[in-house]
């Protein structure tokens, strides 16, 4: 079923101001974050977590995100495109905000918040992976609106076809795989078995964060065969970095196998 890309992007148009799919989709991932610290903070999810400080939380998260995940676009994947223009740099609703710069800029001032609020580190990110997790499941739906992150050329009839679109500057040519809905897929996949796993109350601190770093990185890097992108040797930057992930997981696995079982 081949499928014949057109979309506008832009949900609605307020003279010079617009609403993309991609903002609003994004704004909903927030939304999620929000409302699971507000849920865990109201029940008492995670210790010293409280309605008088998941919110000043919230806010540093979001900006750490936002930050993190451009700085990385900027310098890492398209360092070129923004050099020659410096004004598309702020302009995140165009999309390019790159998943591993966001982890890095939520866990580092995740920690220093911890520090502040003498929340466990772990209890919280356990928490908060599931509905990043859903978010970003809708961020690839994002993607797809906004016709980026295109997969790779297809002979097969089940594809996407970008050529004749008149909403992008530069439409890729030939049929392309569905390599936004491959990632969204696994997105939500993973956000369910974390979920499972969370209610489940049989894991230790840390499981549940790490199992979400394994699982992206692992159906990340396979994911990411099917998408269009600049490869090293074989592999794209994305997919080195989630080799990376995988890694970690690992690592921090073996030496905590004792946190697969919750001593409380």
């Amino acid at each position: 079923m081949m499928f014949y890309h057109n979309i506008n992007p832009v949900l609605l148009q307020f003279g010079p101001l617009s609403i993309r799919y991609y903002g609003l989709f994004y704004a909903l991932g927030v939304l999620f974050v929000y409302l699971a610290l507000w849920y865990g903070a109201k029940h008492k999810l995670v210790k010293n977590l409280t309605t008088k400080n998941y919110d000043i939380i919230f806010l540093w998260m979001v900006v750490s995100c936002v930050v993190g995940a451009r700085l990385f676009q900027v310098l890492f994947y398209e360092p070129l495109f923004y050099l020659t223009h410096p004004q598309e740099i702020i302009a995140i609703w165009h999309g390019g905000l790159s998943f591993h710069g966001a982890l890095i800029g939520v866990a580092v001032a995740s920690y220093f918040l911890c520090r502040k609020y003498k929340i466990r580190f772990f209890a919280l990110a356990d928490l908060l992976v599931i509905p990043v997790a859903f978010g970003l499941f809708l961020g690839r739906i994002g993607n797809f609106m906004n016709g980026e992150l295109v997969g790779t050329v297809t002979n097969s009839s089940f594809c996407v076809d970008y050529s004749k679109s008149q909403y992008l500057s530069n439409p890729p040519e030939d049929c392309r795989y569905f390599s936004q809905f491959f990632e969204s897929s696994k997105n939500l996949f993973i956000g369910f078995v974390l979920f499972f796993m969370y209610n489940s109350k049989k894991f230790g601190e840390g499981v549940i964060f790490f199992s979400f770093v394994f699982l992206y990185g692992f159906l990340r890097f396979i994911t990411n065969f099917y998408r269009e992108d600049i490869r090293y040797l074989g592999l794209s930057e994305g997919q080195y970095l989630s080799l990376v992930m995988v890694i970690v997981a690992v690592v921090w696995f073996v030496i905590n196998r004792h946190s697969f079982k919750n001593s409380k």
